[in-house]
């Protein structure tokens, strides 16, 4: 479980294929901040992106990892298939603050960014959502956008299903994520709500509060 406060900005610098098949996936070799890895352990669980992975083998000393990322994870995430900046946040521990939303660290689908633009000492980004996950967003509602906990600015449902959404970035956003690199026409993991889809789904099992669990 994750919060989606990035707690540091990686960079994959290796990824080779687990063996000759596509299907095989890729191991990743991560560069982490100097110090990320001083409690970290092998197997210990880090969101990439947003995307929950391994900790497989790690050098404390270079602040490097790897991670094996299988075939299923690349094909329904982004960025996580080539060298370049990563998102990275351990996982929550039960005594830690809570600061951004409950995240799983379980993709949920991939987003398209059709604005990244400054206004004024902030940015405005606008992300269109697949039709699937258009009925979890809702304004003021939590998203997390390659794996950073953010709070939905506006929705805007589209004629074929799908919907843009809105979200304001502050400069300590920028400048502590891997967010700052992204522009019109890229791709971003998103992961909806948790309490939402739990949501949806008793509503779309006609389930009936039980009586008296609203009493006071």
């Amino acid at each position: 479980m994750f919060t989606g406060i990035i707690t540091g900005v990686g960079q994959i610098v290796d990824s080779q294929p687990l063996g000759e098949l596509p299907s095989h996936g890729r191991r990743l070799t991560i560069q982490a901040p100097a110090g990320y890895l001083d409690d970290v352990g092998l197997g210990d669980s880090i969101a990439h992106n947003g995307a929950c992975m391994t900790v497989t083998s790690f050098d404390v000393a270079a602040s490097r990892f790897t991670i094996d990322v299988s075939a299923e994870s690349l094909a329904r995430t982004v960025g996580l298939d080539g060298l370049g900046r990563v998102n990275l946040e351990k996982a929550l521990r039960s005594h830690d603050r809570l600061g951004g939303h409950l995240v799983t660290g379980h993709v949920d689908g991939v987003g398209d960014v059709a604005r990244f633009e400054p206004v004024g000492e902030s940015w405005d980004l606008r992300i269109r959502a697949p039709r699937e996950l258009a009925r979890f967003l809702a304004y003021k509602g939590s998203i997390t956008v390659n794996g950073v906990s953010l709070t939905v600015n506006r929705v805007e449902d589209a004629a074929d299903g799908s919907t843009e959404f809105s979200i304001n970035l502050i400069p300590h956003t920028i400048d502590n994520t891997a967010l700052g690199d992204l522009k019109a026409g890229a791709r971003v993991n998103l992961e909806v709500d948790l309490i939402a889809r739990y949501v949806e789904r008793m509503l779309a099992a006609g389930v009936q509060p039980v009586a008296g669990s609203l009493a006071g």
